[in-house]
């Protein structure tokens, strides 16, 4: 017998050994739910294919052509991707809207014997809970941001405070960004949909009477922007101050960038898209720096001349408290375990 749900919480979505994704590949990379596997029934093309005979053509020979394609389609991930589940194996399956797609390979699996579950509404039954959490009621956290200039470690000092049992909220490892001039990452950026869905499945795991902490962001990190409900309690969240000498913050900056400072060309690059009002014998001062491979002098006047100037003409757009502030005299591991529990001394106590 297919099951059918609406039931897109973490507890729900872990009691299946997987969630299925039926939607063609495309489709899956602009938004899928966190931890679902890809099994289209149909391809990109064939979807294209299908869809441009059913308006353009025949509807009986789109359904009849379509259909040959699901079927040829969920033989293979029969023989392949599902070949060694065991007889107790229990998926959620899903398509766009909970449709014939997912209906399809649903209803091979329950005469297998899979004890398989339909999302009702598909992926709209999804997207609907995310746009609700994050943009259409109030976020239900106490966020307390880790502040300070550009440098200081605070991406750091969130892994630190996490391994010590800390909540945290890691926007930059969500939205694949180290939020900077040159905080690019292997693989790119989610698409903002997927970032959404990253983050909302953050956010539901965490327990709203414990504080979390979250690195003080601006509204963007790289291209993706923060929900409405995220950003709301961030300008009013209490915040604990880091800072560190500009020595420091350059040796460490420079470290943490290894894999962009071991390449010239890509630091030049990164340079290109600095604000056209820095002069431009400044700029071409840097990438003489950079062309020359003098990484840890080119990330000091970048901290002194560009990053710090902009950080104190911005301000801060937050009107929250200041819990505490902590100044590092190094960025090395015992110095940043140390600011860790500093800042768990000034958390608020849970409710």
């Amino acid at each position: 017998m297919i099951r059918t749900t609406t039931d897109v919480s973490p507890a729900a979505l872990a009691a299946h050994d997987a969630i299925i994704d039926v939607r063609s590949p495309g489709e899956f990379a602009q938004d899928h739910l966190p931890g679902a596997i890809n099994l289209p029934v149909l391809t990109d093309a064939e979807r294209v294919e299908v869809g441009t005979e059913y308006v353009q053509g025949s509807k009986f020979l789109a359904r009849r052509r379509g259909a040959a394609l699901v079927a040829r389609n969920i033989v293979a991930h029969l023989e392949g991707a599902l070949a060694d589940r065991p007889a107790g194996f229990r998926p959620l399956v899903h398509c766009w809207r909970g449709g014939q797609r997912s209906h399809a390979l649903a209803t091979v699996m329950d005469q297998v014997g899979w004890p398989v579950t339909v999302l009702e509404g598909g992926y709209r039954t999804w997207r609907r809970a995310v746009v609700e959490a994050l943009y259409d009621r109030p976020l239900g956290l106490k966020l307390i941001l880790l502040d300070g200039p550009t440098g200081c470690g605070k991406t750091a000092l969130l892994g630190h405070l996490a391994a010590r049992g800390t909540q945290t909220l890691d926007l930059e490892a969500l939205a694949n960004h180290r939020g900077s001039l040159f905080g690019a990452m292997p693989g790119g950026q989610p698409a903002q949909k997927l970032f959404e869905s990253r983050l909302f499945a953050a956010i539901a795991a965490l327990d709203p009477a414990r504080p979390v902490v979250v690195e003080g962001e601006s509204s963007k990190v790289g291209a993706r922007v923060l929900p409405r409900s995220v950003w709301e309690v961030m300008t009013v969240a209490d915040a604990i101050e880091i800072d560190a000498p500009a020595e420091a913050r350059a040796a460490y900056t420079v470290a943490t960038y290894a894999d962009i400072a071991t390449d010239p060309e890509r630091v030049v690059a990164a340079l290109s898209r600095l604000p056209r009002h820095l002069p431009r014998t400044t700029v071409d001062g840097w990438r003489g720096l950079a062309a020359e491979g003098r990484m840890a002098d080119l990330a000091l006047d970048l901290i002194r001349d560009h990053y710090d100037p902009a950080y104190r003409r911005a301000g801060s757009p937050r009107t929250g408290p200041r819990l505490g502030q902590i100044s590092l005299t190094g960025m090395d591991p015992a110095a940043l375990t140390a600011a860790a529990a500093r800042v768990e001394s000034l958390l608020p106590q849970e409710n």
